[in-house]
């Protein structure tokens, strides 16, 4: 079992990730801390919000009512420069291959370089590739939007359907959930990713197959999930076009396997191009994006672009103390490492943003969700956070309960708007004022003292301790320049945390096990004679299944 607090050095005597000289320092300010109530802290210093606030562009980050004082910033930013963040950073800026286990540079920063400086893989500069392939998603979803592009009996497309999974699913269905009012009148975009045949069913049973175009994304063109539902998608089209040449006009790829695509029916002219050094969970500014660029343009896809690329810009150039990306991943591991924090919730305060906490759950869980480090070495402290979260006005009316009064300390980001997309200010007065409510309640408290006060019976019911810790995330709106700062933000968190904690966060091991077994188990639902090759459980659930969906075969 691994420590919360990093309570000793390692046994053989070598310094590990947290184990460096300011984490002694840190073990010793947390004891003291520990004991140190938040309304205390505010009431004797009026300037906190000032000091421990920043603003970049759009966004606004109050990070003051944490359990932090000036000396705690001081420790946790000499913990990020005894672990070189600063050249890890340049390091994957400049497209070295930081993921070592896949031999891998990691440059999602490239898909959304505005600067259009050079940067380079094995000494050649991608940005003019980067640049090709955007200008021809740009240039094809304008066919599209523009009606130019027509279904095989020449009608219009109205219905887009993306067919992933991963990061080919939830990146660039948050973003077209997010920027909603920006999306074209006529185009509904849809996401396909589970192999449940019910969600595949559901999506197309209300679809015209004149009018619907197809992206399938995958890298591969052979990823299990995408590509069953992908046959299907193409099965159901066919059965009313009753053509395999209509495909082309119907179908498109985001893929690097031009023979596996072409061999599908789709025209290798609309197979859309990444790399191996764009990892799935990043991938939303590349290709995969390409629902993005029909939901809302080229135009305002180049805004998230150039949005992220802010955000790009400041990580790499901010001092570690005035880096918000930073700021939040210190924060993050100190409640994490020292408080024994073990989850961390999203909560925004926007309809729009509803999908961001699945998102997120991904980027972050598969990132950092490591058990060794970079190096093979199996680590003896916490790493990788349990995220989770929901639209923050619903969550209260279900799970602030543990936030308030419950036995367990857990963070969170409240993430909400300044301006709003509809005309509706008294809902949006309404909303904002639950948003300050709630963080100044989870700081705030109410003590024993008050509660009598306000009421006599069932005071300890009633009793709200406090000292729990949020981060405040404004956006003047919600565009879509300021949801690629936003998005970018999190991934150089995520970043950060990982380098605090010696770990490679862009290989994802952890699900290829999975993967393997599921690959063995298929046959077997179908064998025929009794399974017996795994565990007591695992071959008597085979075995209950088979009995149960074939019960007149006799399997």
């Amino acid at each position: 079992m691994v420590s919360s607090v990093f309570a000793k050095e390692k046994q053989d005597g070598m310094p590990g990730p947290l184990h460096r000289p300011v984490c002694r320092q840190l073990r010793a300010h947390h004891a003291v801390m520990a004991a140190v109530h938040m309304r205390d802290l505010f009431a004797a210093d009026p300037a906190r919000f000032e000091r421990f606030s920043l603003q970049v562009g759009e966004l606004l980050l109050d990070y003051s009512k944490n359990r932090i004082t000036d000396e705690t910033m001081s420790l946790l930013v000499r913990l990020a420069e005894e672990a070189d963040v600063a050249g890890w950073r340049e390091r994957m800026f400049g497209g070295d291959k930081i993921n070592n286990t896949e031999n891998r540079a990691v440059l999602h920063v490239a898909l959304r370089n505005r600067s259009n400086h050079p940067v380079r893989v094995d000494g050649e500069d991608v940005m003019p590739k980067v640049n090709a392939v955007i200008e021809r998603m740009g240039a094809f979803a304008e066919r599209v939007r523009s009606g130019e592009w027509r279904g095989y009996t020449g009608e219009r497309i109205t219905d887009i359907v993306n067919i992933g999974i991963g990061g080919s699913d939830l990146g660039p269905q948050m973003v077209v959930q997010a920027l909603k009012p920006y999306r074209h009148p006529r185009l509904k975009v849809h996401f396909i990713s589970n192999i449940d045949g019910a969600h595949v069913k559901e999506t197309l049973e209300s679809l015209n197959p004149e009018t619907t175009l197809f992206i399938v994304s995958s890298k591969t063109f052979t990823t299990q999930e995408t590509m069953t539902n992908a046959h299907y998608a193409r099965a159901w089209f066919l059965a009313q076009s009753q053509a395999e040449k209509h495909i082309a006009r119907h179908f498109v790829a985001v893929s690097t396997n031009r023979e596996a695509v072409a061999a599908f029916g789709i025209d290798p002219a609309n197979m859309f191009e990444f790399w191996d050094w764009v990892g799935g969970r990043y991938s939303l500014w590349s290709a995969i994006g390409l629902s993005i660029v029909l939901a809302v343009g080229a135009e305002r896809f180049v805004e998230l672009l150039e949005g992220a690329h802010a955000m790009d810009e400041h990580f790499r150039h901010a001092p570690l103390d005035r880096n918000m990306p930073v700021i939040l991943a210190l924060l993050g591991v100190w409640y994490n490492n020292f408080f024994g924090a073990e989850s961390h919730a999203i909560l925004p305060y926007d309809h729009y943003l509803r999908s961001l906490p699945a998102y997120l759950e991904q980027a972050d869980m598969e990132s950092n969700g490591k058990s060794v480090d970079r190096d093979g070495n199996v680590v003896d402290y916490p790493t990788g956070a349990i995220v989770w979260g929901a639209t923050g006005i619903n969550g209260q009316h279900a799970f602030y309960q543990l936030l308030h009064q419950g036995t367990k300390i857990i963070p969170a980001d409240f993430i909400v708007s300044v301006e709003p997309h509809t005309n509706l200010q008294a809902h949006h007065d309404i909303l904002i004022a639950n948003f300050l409510a709630q963080t100044e309640a989870l700081m705030r408290g109410r003590t024993r003292e008050e509660t009598q006060a306000q009421t006599g019976q069932f005071v300890s019911h009633k009793v709200f301790d406090g000292n729990h810790p949020s981060n405040a995330i404004l956006l003047q709106k919600l565009t879509p320049h300021a949801l690629g700062m936003l998005i970018a933000l999190y991934e150089h968190k995520i970043f950060v945390e990982g380098v605090i904690w010696n770990l490679n966060s862009y290989d994802q091991w952890g699900v290829e096990l999975g993967k393997q077994l599921a690959s063995r188990i298929l046959p077997e639902l179908h064998a025929d004679a009794p399974v017996g090759g795994h565990d007591a459980s695992t071959n008597a659930l085979i075995n209950y299944y088979r009995r149960m969906s074939h019960p007149r075969t006799g399997l």
